[in-house]
């Protein structure tokens, strides 16, 4: 279970060391692979045109992962725009993810500090763009009291999950942030209780509710899916070993490949409407590793006209 960050001065310093952004991020290449804590943050130039059709080339092929956010702020205020979207589009229950380390390694010091600083960004994010009340529903009561006080200036109200009532009537829309599978019934009671009257949007920031399952029954795990079902994940960034799968709404699931030609950038592999499962995965990982291969021992200077179709047009070296 998520541990409130003891020593006020921690969350502080984090804040100070953090630089919220308040407005969409600008467009840069992709941060870091997503999944590497010491990997560049800037990605490096792509290699210069040939000629004017290998410019107009090479602007399709940056076109196709300038969806993805510079860094990790820029990727939490995609997260809370989207959320927006989908709430000021009538959506009623939300999940936005972001699986990558800077917020998965949470027993790290200093590490929780830092996500509940960045947190903001999110929510000052859906305050503006949806105009309601927005309420932060934290995981520990103790994270709630020293987050109230640090941010005596926010436009949303923050509450714990142990409060004896974390949502009221006036409350317009309710995230929960970093709920964990402990918190699974408290999480659930409110579920239902902002589905009646009045009937109000919950949107779940990284929820971790189907982790711990070790020694947990079929029904109790079947219990959580269910209930997770009803969600609608609104937006996710997840890395691969060889690329990362996006969803950002109302825009469609992408699932992107490493570009060969230049380090520390995407190309796109495929959409769809619903989440790749295991095989679409699997397919995407062997078709990025050949064409790594191809390109590294092609006797031929390539550039890809159109990523999505794979296909090359080819002029001899």
């Amino acid at each position: 279970q998520l541990l409130a960050p003891s020593p006020v001065a921690a969350a502080s310093s984090a804040a100070r060391r953090l630089r919220v952004r308040r407005g969409p991020a600008p467009a840069k290449a992709k941060f870091g692979k997503f999944d590497a804590a010491d990997a560049p943050t800037e990605a490096a130039p792509a290699a210069p045109a040939t000629s004017e059709a290998d410019g107009a080339a090479g602007q399709a092929v940056l076109e196709d992962d300038s969806c993805l956010p510079p860094d990790l702020e820029g990727a939490i205020w995609q997260s809370g725009k989207a959320s927006a979207d989908f709430v000021n589009s009538g959506g009623m229950r939300g999940i936005a993810e972001l699986l990558i380390p800077q917020l998965e390694f949470l027993n790290q010091e200093g590490a929780q500090a830092e996500v509940w600083a960045l947190s903001r960004i999110l929510l000052d994010t859906l305050a503006e763009e949806t105009g309601q009340v927005v309420k932060a529903v934290f995981p520990d009561a103790g994270v709630a009291a020293l987050l109230k006080h640090q941010w005596k200036d926010a436009k949303f109200k923050c509450a714990s999950l142990s409060d004896r009532k974390p949502v009221d009537t006036d409350d317009g829309v309710v995230v929960m942030i970093i709920p964990d599978h402990q918190m699974l019934e408290s999480v659930e009671r409110i579920a239902s209780q902002l589905a009646d009257d009045p009937i109000r949007p919950l949107v779940m920031w990284n929820p971790r509710l189907v982790s711990g399952d070790v020694g947990v029954g079929y029904n109790v795990r079947n219990l959580r899916r269910n209930f997770l079902s009803t969600f609608t994940t609104v937006y996710s960034m997840r890395p691969l070993p060889t690329g990362a799968i996006f969803r950002c709404y109302p825009e469609k699931w992408k699932v992107f490949y490493d570009d060969p030609k230049r380090p520390n950038r995407y190309l796109l592999a495929r959409e769809s409407s619903s989440r790749p499962d295991a095989t679409d995965i699997e397919t995407i990982e062997a078709a990025s590793t050949q064409e790594e291969t191809d390109f590294s021992n092609s006797r031929y200077h390539c550039d890809i006209v159109r990523p999505t179709a794979h296909t090359l047009s080819c002029q001899t070296t």
